[in-house]
C-alpha cells in the first residue's frame, strides 16, 4: 500500500523533489501543518525554526532550478533531538537552568546534514539530562506515543520517533547510550540504528563545558525506512575536523543480498531482565520468518560471555560515565549513599551509586573486563552474522513520572519489573562498542509495535542495516499509527 506523502521515506521526499513532483517549500508547509494539528496531543516537536527552514527550502528550490543539488537529502524537512546544538536555537537537555543556553555554532551532525540539503525546521522532546525511557522535562513538558498517548514513547530520542511514527517531519537524528536511539524506534514502530562507537562525530551534542568525547554514547538516525537509516548514516558518519587529518572510515556494505544468506542468531529472553512474551513472540516470529526463507537460525548461539556480568559491567561504565555531570553537592551526596549502602540494596541503585563515586583503579578494571568481551563478542561474529534480541522487556508502558527510575515499575509477564532492568537489552551490545538496528516486528496482541534489536559485529553498520532493509522488504516495516491521516 502507498503511503501518504507525510509518511514517505526521506529517499523518497528528496526523488520527489528532484523530479519535479513537489518542492521543498510545500513539503516544509505541509509538515509544519501537520506539526500545528498532531503536535498539541503529542508534545513531540517543542521548538520550530519556521522563518529559517522557510528561507532555506526556498533557497533549496531556487537551487534545484538552476541545476544545483546541495546533496541526497536536497530540500528534505527534517527535526533534530534538542540535545544536538542548532545555531541561533536553545539546547536544554531538558535542565530549566539551561532554557536560555543558545547554540553559537552547530553540531557536527547538523552541519554534515545540511551539507546534505536537509532543511531542519525544529527539535524534538527528551527526558532531563537524556536520562529516562520516558521523554517528559520541566522545560517542555511531556511527550505521548502517537500508537497510545497514555504510553510514553521512549527516550531519550522520544519526541524524534514520536514525530517520525506520526507523519511530522520527514527524518531524525538521535544519541544513544542506553537504548536512547533504540528503545523510541522500538515504542513507536520506527527504524533507528545505533552505530558502531565513534562512528559519528558526537561534537556540538554536549553540556556546556564538556569537551571530551563520552563512553559508550553514540549518536545516529531514526526513519521511516531501513534505506533512510543508511542515507543518514553515509551522510555524517567518520571522524570529525581534527581526527580527520589522519583517520578515514570505511564502513564495507554487506555483500549478503537475500535472507537465506544470512546466519542469525537469536536471544529472546535473560533470567537478568525477563522479556514479556508478547514481545518474545513478536521476534521469534521474525526469526522463524528468516528461517523460512533459507537463514541459518541458531535459538542458542551465544558469545563466550556472561549476560549478568556484561550487564553489571555496563551499568558500572555508563554510571562511571555520567557521574560527570554531578555537581559537588549532588557528588557528596553520592559518597554519602555508597558509605551507608547495605548488601539487601536493590541492584541497579547499587551499582549506580558505586559507579558514581569509583575509583581510577576500578574503572580500569571494569574497562578491562569490556575489552575482553569485546573480543568475545568479535569471536562470536566470526561464526554469524547477526544476533537477534529484545530492544526492551516490553512493549510501550503507561506514563509513570513518580519516583525514581528504579522505583517505577512495568508489568512483564504479570509480574512487576523495575524499568532500569530493561537496561541489560540496552547494555549486552552498547557495552561492547557494538552497531545496532532497531527494525519494525509487527504489533502485540493490543496493538503496541514491536521492534527486533540487531546486533552486528563493530563496524559491522551496514550489515545490521542491510538485513533490516531485506525484513522491510520481505516481511514489512513501518505502518503508521491510526488518526494521523
Amino acid at each position: 500500500m502507498r503511503l501518504p506523502i507525510a509518511f514517505r521515506s526521506a529517499r523518497e521526499l528528496a526523488s520527489l523533489i528532484r523530479r519535479g513532483r513537489t518542492t521543498s517549500v510545500e513539503l516544509l508547509d505541509l509538515y509544519l501543518e501537520r506539526v500545528a494539528r498532531h503536535n498539541p496531543k503529542l508534545n513531540a516537536v517543542i521548538v520550530v525554526d519556521r522563518e529559517r527552514a522557510r528561507r532555506r527550502a526556498r533557497a533549496a528550490d531556487k537551487a534545484l532550478s538552476r541545476g544545483e543539488i546541495w546533496g541526497p537529502l536536497h530540500g528534505v524537512p527534517m527535526t533534530i533531538k534538542e540535545s544536538f546544538d542548532v545555531a541561533g536555537l536553545a539546547s536544554t537537555w531538558g535542565i530549566p537552568a539551561l532554557k536560555d543556553n543558545v547554540a553559537a555554532k552547530s553540531a557536527a551532525v547538523v552541519d554534515r546534514l545540511l551539507g546534505a540539503g536537509a532543511v531542519i525546521f525544529g527539535k524534538t522532546n527528551v527526558p532531563l539530562l537524556l536520562s529516562d525511557w520516558q521523554s517528559f522535562n520541566a522545560v517542555y513538558g511531556t511527550t505521548n506515543n502517537p500508537w497510545d498517548v497514555s504510553r510514553v514513547p521512549g527516550g531519550s530520542s522520544g519526541g524524534s520517533a514520536a514525530a517520525l511514527a506520526a507523519g511530522l517531519t520527514g527524518l531524525e537524528y538521535g544519541s544513544d547510550i542506553g537504548a536512547s536511539i533504540r528503545n523510541p524506534a522500538h515504542y513507536c514502530g520506527v527504524f533507528g540504528h545505533k552505530p558502531t562507537f565513534d562512528v559519528v562525530p558526537l561534537r556540538g551534542h554536549a553540556l556546556p563545558g564538556r569537551l571530551p568525547k563520552m563512553d559508550i554514547a553514540a549518536a545516529g538516525p531514526l526513519a521511516r525506512s531501513a534505506a533512510d537509516l543508511e542515507l543518514a548514516l553515509r551522510v555524517t558518519a567518520g571522524p570529525d575536523e581534527t581526527e580527520a587529518a589522519g583517520l578515514r572510515l570505511v564502513l564495507k556494505r554487506s555483500p549478503k543480498r537475500r535472507l537465506s544468506d544470512f546466519r542469525v542468531a537469536v536471544m529472546l529472553d535473560h533470567p537478568t531482565a525477563e522479556v514479556d512474551q508478547a514481545v518474545q513472540d513478536r521476534i521469534a516470529a521474525v526469526a522463524t520468518f528468516a528461517a523460512q526463507h533459507g537463514a541459518r537460525v541458531s535459538f542458542g548461539a551465544r558469545p563466550a560471555i556472561d549476560p549478568h556480568e556484561a550487564h553489571r559491567v555496563y551499568i558500572m561504565l555508563l554510571r562511571a560515565e555520567t557521574s560527570s555531570g554531578l555537581d559537588d553537592a549532588a557528588f557528596a551526596r553520592q559518597l554519602h549513599a555508597a558509605r551507608s549502602l547495605k548488601t539487601t540494596d536493590e541492584q541497579y541503585h547499587r551499582w549506580m551509586v558505586e559507579a558514581n563515586t569509583l575509583y581510577h583503579r576500578d574503572w580500569l578494571a571494569f574497562n578491562e573486563e569490556r575489552h575482553r568481551m569485546r573480543l568475545a563478542w568479535a569471536d562470536f561474529f566470526r561464526e554469524w552474522d547477526v544476533l537477534l534480541c529484545p530492544t526492551a522487556t516490553t512493549a510501550a508502558f503507561p506514563h509513570n513520572q513518580k519516583g525514581e527510575r528504579w522505583e517505577r515499575m512495568i508489568d512483564v509477564n504479570g509480574r512487576p519489573q523495575p524499568t532500569t532492568t530493561q537496561l541489560f537489552w540496552a547494555g549486552f551490545p552498547n557495552m561492547a562498542y557494538l552497531p545496532s538496528t532497531v527494525a519494525p516486528a509487527g504489533l502485540t496482541p493490543v496493538g503496541l509495535p514491536v521492534g527486533v534489536q540487531i546486533v552486528g559485529p563493530q563496524y559491522g553498520d551496514l550489515t545490521t542495516i542491510g538485513f533490516a532493509t531485506l525484513l522491510e522488504r520481505e516481511l514489512g516495516g513501518f505502518v503508521p499509527p491510526a488518526g494521523y491521516d
